[in-house]
């Protein structure tokens, strides 16, 4: 029991609110844990708060992170969220303020990045944001692709392997490109169902002052044609 409950209080006094991409293995014996190069996924962030992320990356990578906020909600019509990335020192990489925005860099040494959206502007309603991030390394780099060229007149295996390369870098960047569609497609889709609810609703309270302003005109007229009745007999 008593094992237990040292669990419940290290639980309830851990940093709550950034969760890791890239947790760290329990024992020290074991292989770190990197987890995927790359992750695209939404996730909201409740007024007045900031949630971050940690990626890791090796030396010589090109690290990008795309964000777009979908919707947003609360008093404030202002949709732009703040972006920030972090190197493991903790030195500011970058920081975007806007309704959507990229962050690109090579990364300089090897370790967890911090990725972190502050919507600490926004005191009343929570903004759903689509995130894309992660880190891609070159297959080969200058020299490499000279004596893969050389090799190309005499293995047929190596020519292979650079083609395939060059298609996997290919593949990567179309991957970016429809992750960019589906974050305009899912913002797109949130603003035209917003601006549906808007029109109806709209309409509706139109519709009903239009009904409640004839009726009271008409009450008013037959006011005006009301003629009072008196108790004193006529003449």
């Amino acid at each position: 029991s008593m094992l237990l409950l040292a669990l419940l209080l290290l639980g309830l006094l851990s940093p709550a609110g950034c969760p890791r991409t890239e947790p760290l293995s329990g024992s020290s014996d074991e292989p770190l844990f990197r987890g995927a190069d790359r992750y695209d996924f939404a996730i909201l962030v409740p007024a007045g708060t900031s949630e971050c992320f940690w990626q890791f990356a090796r030396q010589g990578g090109n690290f990008f992170f795309s964000f777009e906020v979908q919707r947003a909600t609360g008093v404030a019509t202002s949709r732009n969220i703040l972006a920030m990335a972090s190197d493991p020192s903790g030195f500011q990489l970058g920081a975007s303020q806007d309704v959507r925005g990229q962050i690109n860099f090579l990364t300089k040494e090897t370790g967890f990045y911090q990725l972190c959206l502050d919507n600490r502007q926004n005191h009343f309603g929570f903004m759903q944001v689509y995130l894309n991030f992660g880190v891609y390394y070159d297959g080969f780099n200058a020299e490499k692709e000279q004596l893969a060229e050389r090799k190309q007149l005499n293995d047929t295996l190596d020519a292979i392997k650079v083609s395939i390369w060059k298609l996997q870098g290919h593949i990567f960047h179309m991957w970016r490109f429809y992750n960019f569609a589906r974050m305009r497609k899912g913002a797109d889709s949130f603003l035209l169902e917003s601006n549906y609810h808007y029109v109806n609703w709209w309409s509706m309270a139109q519709s009903c002052v239009i009904v409640l302003s004839g009726v009271l005109q008409l009450y008013f007229l037959k006011r005006l044609f009301k003629v009072q009745s008196s108790s004193k007999p006529r003449c």
